[in-house]
């Protein structure tokens, strides 16, 4: 993992759009049934136990504060009521053997053994691994984590192991955006459901372990802050924030993309949006959790 240039040359436009066309590549897997059959079969029953083992794997037998602090928006609560408990079920490297293992099975069912082994697909990870060359460490505890484990040998695995530590690499840097604009987690998911783009609040507040009530009390924050309004819509100065944090990420992320070039960016979004398409085609997420954007 090396720095960028400091002059940038890819836009952070087309950095981010590269990122949305990836990403799903890689969380697709936590939705997959594959997923939680696997995880059950080690021991690992619960929705939420086998979403933080997974994730948390590369960290190693880590306790809840550890988990809280990197996931950032899911309620402690919730996270001591699986974690450290889920390692007495499997160790973090039976986790990490098993996440390997779905990520194949998933990519093969929802992209077609033809894509597997095509030569877009060598392609597409030999390019996301250049840009992942360009992940900093520094302050990125998950990223830095999913860096230390060894690049798959299989293209589609290389890609999945690539498209993680993109993922990873631009979460915690929003977390860094989040924490700054004075967002807690609770709070970071109101303001960005109230934007109706990826999950609905229902969904989040659930899968999340918040409370109505806690819920409640994180909109009356907001509104005290000028950020929401009655009706719990983002005003002009939530709206702002939002996007300053958004930005703000971009900025903290660009250096993969900077690192590939613009070129590079523009190809891998193109190989890796038409992938995507296809898991998406292909059911891949299940589109009653997400809002209108």
């Amino acid at each position: 993992m090396t720095s960028a240039s400091t002059t940038a040359t890819v836009p952070s436009r087309a950095a981010r759009r590269c990122h949305n066309a990836i990403n799903p590549l890689h969380s697709a897997i936590y939705f997959a049934p594959e997923y939680g059959t696997e995880l059950a079969a080690a021991g690992i029953g619960h929705p939420s136990a086998a979403y933080f083992a997974g994730r948390a794997a590369p960290l190693g037998a880590v306790g809840p504060g550890t988990v809280t602090a990197t996931f950032y928006n899911f309620n402690h609560d919730l996270v001591a009521r699986h974690v450290p408990a889920v390692w007495s079920e499997a160790t973090p490297q039976d986790v990490l053997r098993i996440r390997l293992r779905v990520a194949d099975a998933v990519l093969r069912r929802l992209l077609g053994e033809e894509a597997v082994a095509s030569a877009g697909m060598a392609e597409a990870a030999g390019l996301a691994l250049r840009a992942a060359g360009a992940c900093s460490r520094e302050a990125r505890p998950l990223c830095a984590a999913n860096a230390d484990l060894p690049v798959p040998d299989e293209p589609h695995l290389a890609l999945w192991h690539a498209a993680t530590l993109l993922r990873e690499h631009r979460g915690d840097g929003h977390l860094m955006a989040l924490a700054a604009a004075g967002l807690d987690g609770l709070e970071a998911l109101v303001t960005h459901t109230a934007t109706g783009k990826g999950f609905t609040p229902a969904f989040v507040q659930a899968s999340r372990g918040w409370t109505a009530g806690q819920w409640a009390e994180a909109r009356d924050r907001l509104r005290a802050r000028g950020l929401l309004d009655a009706d719990g819509e983002l005003t002009e100065d939530g709206a702002r924030l939002r996007r300053d944090v958004e930005e703000a990420t971009d900025r903290l992320d660009h250096a993969p993309y900077e690192h590939l070039g613009r070129a590079g960016v523009e190809r891998l979004t193109e190989l890796a949006g038409a992938f995507t398409a296809t898991a998406l085609g292909n059911g891949a997420f299940p589109v009653e959790h997400f809002g209108k954007g």
